[in-house]
């Protein structure tokens, strides 16, 4: 049976402040109450900010008092830049009465309202806004006709677009009576729909008040499960990482803070066009990051060098791993004489037999490099504690710390197990063909160890500039060396193109933690993307992981996940099509002899439209375009300045990026621009949210 059309409370008209005369309507009592909701607000930050002037004083200890500060100034800043906003964008109310009442349990009766934040006018009263993680709010996205969950009414409302939270600009609402079997099914809530197809202009926006039930599902997964989201194109999967990443700050807040939290995105142009999202939803203080980024902050080295395609395949290699490790402990060398150590008048003496049985076992055991030299050095001087207190009884602390420091236990610790620094080990591996040879012995062939190996090798590795695999590479014998520090949760957006090192780069640094792992195999554009789910998911350490696609898209629109589909055929994935809920959109193909004055009026007609409009073409194709668009008055932005209305971007920076408008140049230039070209044609034509220009000259690759 067709769902039954919502019932909708239009906007009055004009929307001007209330006087005393105006009906007191659902509408003007739903305004109203944002009214109190915004006070109660502006009580709860002047609170905060009363509690960081005198609040950490009730402390006795200082540590403590210290703390307590700490966390009474985090929360006062949170609120103080909390981004203006509408405080509610949904209301439940629970059956009191009937079958669903049962249902709705400690529920039975209430009322909540479900908005970004809780807001409440004393930290002991009952919500005037409940936060939309609490799990009395899971009902909203959750609950249907066919199963109300104890709901009688779901209430959705609909504010002006941009609006900064004035109760003015509350234009309307939709109420379904779940409990009476009316629900707007399959997308059919006009509110929803049109938040989803809302014009794409500036910052990618959080989707709190339009998740839907298979979003919700897995963005309440538990912490300690890591999940993987296959998802197509505009079906929200990014949003549902970052979503899932405040809940668990929300659900987690101590076991999250204490370890942090980290986005992973590709490039720093996509990190911006979602910084905003986590702010708006109440949480600050996570780190948003590059996986170069994230390796950098721990070793600090600049990159200055760029490898040949050869050799960044050979670096991203998963097999370097094992060369690495061949590599710092060939640095391991078995004694070559036995321990002899003053004590006052006496010798203590190892003999050589002992020590060799010594690094055979610590090596054995595997542990961090750094640790098995310590362990070397202890069990040394343990093997002369033993003689020393046979001979005369107990030795203290003192003493040992004497032995473990004297010159002969130091010499012999440093030519049995040397100290030894991740750079010091690459450029030795990269600079002597000999070593490298030895270390990659049955691992890479000789066309491989010649396509990694210097052919100038600086005088020393001080002096060596170092590329973007070799930092990787770094950052793999650092773990070697010391285990870093984790985080309690890695969100990865855009997995498909990490390749296996730094998949393992990310593994160590969530050995203790979880990952939410997003992203799409039909947009791998990088030579050493994986084909598969269970090979990335294995590099990242958590082969266990279960695997969720997202086929169903809300964004892009019907006509054009077509055409995108066209092209899937042929692309080397095993990834189903995607399908879209959305019927509108437009979609026009144009042959030209001149490509670049055919975009320029594409651009010129997308321009008599709202929105924000995008013009991808090859990398190389780019400049060109940007001078032909000025050349016709039409200023075109850089990606980096968000919220600009036209913008030239080359096809390396699309992924990730919406534009309501696309003007893609030119696809077979783009599929052939590199070796995963299709793939990166794939991401063009998916980036546009209502209308789709291609332009071209040259024949169609996915008609070919």
């Amino acid at each position: 049976m067709a769902a039954p059309t919502p019932q909708t409370c239009p906007p009055p008209t004009p929307l001007t402040p209330r006087t005393p005369q105006t009906p007191h309507t659902p509408l003007t009592q739903e305004r109203d109450y944002h009214d109190a909701c915004r006070a109660a607000l502006a009580r709860m930050v002047e609170g905060a900010q009363d509690r960081v002037v005198g609040g950490a004083d009730v402390s006795a200890s200082g540590a403590d008092a210290e703390v307590l500060g700490y966390q009474f100034r985090s929360h006062a800043k949170e609120l103080r830049e909390l981004p203006e906003a509408p405080l509610f964008f949904g209301r439940l109310d629970f059956a009191a009465t009937g079958p669903a009442a049962e249902e709705a349990g400690d529920h039975r009766g209430q009322r909540y309202h479900i908005g970004r934040l809780r807001i409440t006018e004393h930290p002991s009263a009952p919500p005037l806004v409940v936060d939309w993680r609490a799990p009395v709010s899971r009902a909203f996205y959750q609950a249907g006709a066919r199963d109300p969950q104890g709901v009688a009414v779901r209430r959705r409302f609909g504010w002006a677009p941009g609006s900064k939270g004035d109760s003015a600009d509350l234009t309307g609402m939709e109420d379904e009576h779940l409990a009476a079997g009316e629900a707007a099914e399959g997308g059919g809530s006009r509110i929803v729909a049109g938040e989803i197809e809302r014009p794409r202009v500036g910052p990618m926006r959080d989707i709190a008040a339009t998740i839907q039930p298979e979003q919700d599902d897995l963005v309440r997964g538990e912490l300690a499960a890591s999940l993987c989201v296959q998802g197509a194109p505009g079906t929200g999967k990014t949003a549902v990482g970052l979503h899932r990443a405040a809940y668990l700050l929300y659900t987690h807040p101590q076991r999250i803070r204490r370890s942090g939290l980290l986005i992973l995105g590709p490039n720093q142009t996509f990190l911006r066009y979602i910084a905003e999202v986590l702010p708006s939803l109440g949480e600050s203080g996570v780190r948003q990051a590059t996986v170069r980024d994230e390796i950098n902050r721990d070793h600090g080295r600049p990159v200055r060098a760029t490898d040949g395609e050869a050799a960044a395949l050979v670096k991203h290699d998963a097999r370097m791993a094992t060369v690495l490790r061949r590599a710092l402990y060939s640095r391991v060398a078995p004694p070559a004489e036995s321990l002899a150590v003053p004590d006052g008048s006496y010798r203590w003496r190892v003999p050589l037999d002992e020590l060799e049985r010594i690094v055979d076992a610590v090596r054995g055991e595997e542990p961090p490099y750094a640790v098995g030299r310590e362990r070397v050095r202890s069990r040394a001087v343990r093997a002369v504690q033993d003689q020393a207190e046979r001979r005369s009884g107990p030795r203290g602390n003192v003493w040992v710390q004497k032995i473990a420091r004297s010159r002969p236990v130091s010499a012999f610790v440093d030519r049995a197990w040397p100290k030894v620094r991740a750079d010091e080990v690459l450029a030795g591996l990269l600079a002597d063909p000999e070593a490298l040879a030895a270390a990659a012995d049955g691992v890479l062939d000789a066309e491989e160890q010649q396509a990694i190996r210097w052919a100038r090798p600086p005088r020393s590795y001080k002096s060596a500039k170092w590329s973007a695999a070799d930092l990787v590479l770094m950052d793999e014998i650092e773990g070697l060396l010391e285990r870093p520090a984790g985080y309690g949760h890695i969100v990865v957006d855009e997995a498909q193109d990490l390749s296996p090192m730094e998949c393992r780069a990310i593994a160590r640094r969530s050995d203790f933690g979880s990952l939410t792992v997003l992203g799409d195999l039909a947009q791998a554009t990088t030579p050493w993307a994986a084909r598969s789910w269970a090979e990335l998911l294995g590099h990242l350490g958590k082969p266990d992981a279960t695997v969720t696609p997202l086929t169903t898209g809300f964004r892009v629109p019907r006509a054009i996940v077509g055409l995108a589909n066209r092209l899937l055929a042929r692309l080397d994935v095993d990834v189903p099509p995607a399908r879209s809920m959305r019927a509108d959109g437009e979609l026009r193909v144009h042959e030209a002899r001149d490509v670049d004055a055919a975009a320029v009026e594409a651009v010129r007609g997308a321009l008599a439209r709202e929105g924000s409009v995008g013009v991808i073409a090859a990398d190389a194709r780019t400049e060109r375009l940007r001078k032909a668009l000025a050349a016709a008055g039409i200023e075109a932005a850089d990606p980096d300045e968000l919220g600009a209305r036209v913008t030239v971007l080359p096809a390396s920076l699309a992924k990730g990026l919406e534009y309501d408008h696309v003007v893609a140049v030119e696809p077979a230039e783009i599929a052939e621009a590199e070796r995963r070209g299709p793939h990166r044609l794939y991401v063009v034509l998916t980036r546009a949210v209502s209308r789709l220009d291609v332009v071209h000259g040259r024949p169609l690759p996915w008609e070919a």
